[in-house]
């Protein structure tokens, strides 16, 4: 086994919003910092091979959830998740966060100068998304722009990349933070695939990783897991935290689609107004998407005669909040199936986008594929970790969508954000 030479002052296991943030508030804080991702540092080209690279290899980012065929995409690349995601920004459940002793109300008022989250502009929103919000407001429902992780000065209208990955650099991810840790001083490696931590009388010094077939090892006083919901899970528990792993959510959702004669709706930004049933349990939103993921969607469906009828698709997104339940195995699988009561949820929010579609004038609406979202829950505060998000092994944090320690429905990263430079305040 090969050694790293420099001891840091922490390690960062993970590149999404939450590692990401606290990698690069510690190096503002004049800490050596080391990095370690598993997936590639490549340059965002906005490809569909990119993403099939990053997010659509089976048993690595592309995950089969139960015997039904349920699938959950996760991104495995320097910004992990956030370089593919819809860069949607909703505020943190604060209630909930402050029962378990957490407030981030300074934290995200602090990110919200500092990075760009704002709702969409007019001359931004595709078509479809108009289509939808205007049928929404017709109906009666308090439908309204969502805040983006977007510099929309460098947004491009019908690019159709940002579920690719923003080659413009338009979309806001973890990434951008990861970029200034590394040119402050931190220390990015790619390809490293964290196993486990390694202990000196139960205080964790370093981590153990596999790197071109090669086990490496790295030291630091202190060792933060931001591999995500189910990554960190799987090193904690090959490291002696047993506990992680069960009880998560992640987010089921459906797309319902409907055809509109006339429309020549592609390449919009994505989730750019909606609506958060909150007391229902899921969002209804507008989410568009390419030619080859709207196949992807609609195939398993076998709607094949749909194949090409992408631009005249009015998409809206259901998504849920699940209950929690099911397991990540030891070698990072999931095992979870939705029950009775998420799938009564999944049909009431199809029954309103149905409608919401048609009084769009969309015709022949249908749904496609169940596929679950980002996985959280499973190394949750106050059962994993404390408020701090410290383990109970000295020195060993989680920071991810982990910890969030209920169910919740919603897009998670500025919360993992916010956490992100909470943790960081303890830790410098």
């Amino acid at each position: 086994m090969n050694s790293t030479q420099a001891k840091y002052d922490a390690i960062v296991v993970g590149s999404g919003p939450g590692g990401a943030t606290v990698a690069k508030e510690l190096t503002n804080n004049n800490k050596k910092v080391l990095i370690l991702e598993w997936g590639s540092n490549a340059p965002i080209k906005g490809s569909l091979t990119q993403l099939a690279l990053n997010g659509g290899i089976p048993g690595k980012n592309l995950l089969i959830t139960d015997m039904k065929g349920m699938a959950m995409v996760r991104g495995t690349c320097t910004g992990g998740s956030s370089v593919f995601y819809c860069g949607t920004a909703f505020d943190p459940p604060y209630d909930m966060m402050k029962t378990y002793g957490i407030d981030l109300e300074n934290e995200v008022a602090d990110l919200k100068k500092e990075i760009p989250i704002a709702p969409l502009k007019d001359d931004l929103m595709g078509q479809g998304a108009k289509m939808m919000m205007n049928s929404a407001l017709d109906l009666g429902y308090d439908w309204h722009k969502f805040n983006k992780f977007i510099y929309q000065d460098k947004c491009e209208l019908n690019c159709a990349k940002c579920s690719y990955g923003c080659p413009k650099g338009a979309k806001w991810t973890a990434r951008n933070f990861v970029e200034e840790a590394t040119d402050k001083g931190a220390k990015l490696i790619n390809g490293a695939k964290v196993t486990k931590v390694i202990f000196e009388n139960d205080k964790a010094v370093g981590v153990e990783y596999k790197k071109n077939l090669k086990t490496e090892s790295a030291f630091a006083d202190k060792i933060i897991i931001a591999a995500g919901g189910v990554g960190s899970p799987v090193i904690l528990r090959h490291s002696g935290v047993y506990d992680s792993g069960y009880d998560f959510f992640y987010d089921p959702l459906i797309m319902v689609f409907g055809s509109v004669n006339g429309l020549k709706s592609n390449g919009e930004v994505q989730m750019s107004a909606g609506i958060h049933m909150k007391d229902e349990g899921y969002v209804m939103v507008d989410l568009n998407f390419p030619t080859p993921i709207f196949l992807g969607l609609t195939a398993p469906k076998l709607k094949f005669h749909k194949a090409f009828s992408q631009p005249k698709t009015l998409m809206l997104m259901i998504k849920i909040k699940d209950d929690l339940g099911g397991r990540i195995t030891w070698n990072g699988g999931v095992r979870k199936s939705i029950n009775k009561d998420d799938k009564q949820k999944l049909q009431k929010g199809y029954d309103r986008a149905k409608k919401i579609l048609e009084n769009a004038g969309a015709k022949g609406v249908y749904s496609g594929w169940t596929v679950a979202a980002h996985p959280g829950g499973t190394a949750k505060i106050n059962h994993v970790v404390d408020s701090n998000l410290k383990t109970e092994k000295d020195n060993l944090y989680v920071c991810d969508c982990s910890v969030i320690p209920e169910a919740w429905g919603l897009p998670p990263t500025l919360t993992l954000l916010a956490l992100g430079k909470r943790l960081a305040k303890h830790l410098a």
